[in-house]
Formats: structure tokens, sequence, C-alpha cells
């Protein structure tokens, strides 16, 4: 376990990108990641809180940039600590673990039973075309696999764990003690299941704002 005085804040990708949820510092991801780059340089040398994130997560938002707004994306990442969790040494309670199981089995019969219903939709669709004519056949088949694929992402993603990135980031708030902040529901509530502490991502935006604010008036 870490001992600081400063408080410290695990982000997740989503925070950047996804604006209606998200931190409220600007109009587009280039506002928010000036106003969030001065706030954290602020915060750090006022020694009132740093800001992490996970070498996965760090890759997942880098990974949205151009080479054009790179550099933006690189000048904030120097106010931030990228380290992994120590995950050898974290324990967690049994019980989260058959919560996944639980949920994992759940997602998987609905997501079965979901490509069921589409398969007999299809098959009671008399509009698909002789598989010979492959253009048509694709079109009228297409519907169906967007339909499927649509809410079968639905069904198994949606509040759920879908990547290592995502439980780094819930594992690293638990191993410092510190505040996951995530405009992804599946992270947030999984977080919860996990015990970490949380703030909710515009708390954490006005929050940050006023550390500009402050700076700008003295």
């Amino acid at each position: 376990m870490y001992t600081t005085t400063m408080e410290q804040y695990i982000l997740d990708t989503n925070l950047f990108f996804n604006m209606e949820p998200g931190l409220n510092m600007g109009k587009n991801t280039k506002e928010v990641l000036e106003n969030i780059t001065k706030a954290a340089r602020i915060m750090k040398n006022q020694k009132k809180g740093e800001i992490y994130m996970p070498p996965r997560i760090v890759d997942e938002f880098l990974g949205f940039f151009d080479s054009q707004s790179l550099p933006t994306a690189k000048t904030f990442l120097e106010y931030v600590n990228i380290k992994s969790p120590t995950i050898t040494n974290i324990q967690f309670p049994a019980s989260t673990f058959y919560n996944i199981i639980d949920d994992i089995r759940q997602r998987s019969y609905r997501g079965l039973t979901i490509a069921e219903e589409e398969l007999v939709g299809a098959v009671k669709n008399k509009t698909i075309p002789d598989p010979n004519n492959k253009k048509e056949f694709e079109i009228a088949v297409g519907k169906h696999t967007a339909n499927l694929r649509a809410r079968y992402r639905n069904a198994t993603r949606t509040g759920f764990l879908d990547s290592l990135a995502d439980l780094d980031v819930i594992v690293l708030a638990k191993e410092l003690d510190g505040f996951l902040v995530s405009a992804d529901e599946g992270v947030i509530e999984w977080g919860r299941k996990f015990g970490v502490h949380e703030i909710e991502a515009q708390v954490f935006g006005k929050k940050l704002l006023a550390f500009v604010r402050e700076e700008q008036v003295s």
C-alpha cells in the first residue's frame, strides 16, 4: 500500500472521448486534454493530487490520436504516473469471483438466446435471395448479422469488464487506495464490487477546473 498525503486518481480511457458523461472540461478532446494537463500540473505542483494510468490504458488512449494531435496527448502524459498494477500482491474476496463467473454464465446464455432468435428470424424471412446471387444475398443477410452483433454485444459486454485494461484501472485503484475515475458503466459497477474508491467523472472534472481557475485568478 502506498503512503502519501496526496490523493491519487486512476483514469480510464473513455473520459477523454465520451463527452456526454465525461469530465465536462471542454467541447472536444483537444480542449479536455489542454485543461486537464494544466490542472494535473498545478495539482501535482501543489502536492494535492496525482494522476495515474496503467500502460494498457495509455496504449488505448494514444491509439485515438493521429500524428497531428499526438503531441498534445504526449504533453498530458508528462503529468501522468504510468504504472502497472502489482497483481501478485493484491487480494480480493472470493465472492467477487463468484459474481464474475455467475455474470459470465448469464451473459453467455443471453447471447445464445439472441443468436437463436436471430436465426429463427432469418429463416422466417421470405425475402432472402438465392445464395448464388452473392451481392443481394450479402445485403439481405447483412441486416440480420448487424442486428445479431448489436444485440449480442449489448447482452454480453454492456455493464461488464470486457478487457484487461478495464481490470487494470480497478486493480491499480485498489493497490494505491486511490479514486477510480471512469465513464464506463461496467468499470464503475465492477469497481464497486471489488471495493475500490470512486469519484464521478463530472465531479473530478470540477475539481480539476477549480485548480485552473485558481491559477488564473492568482
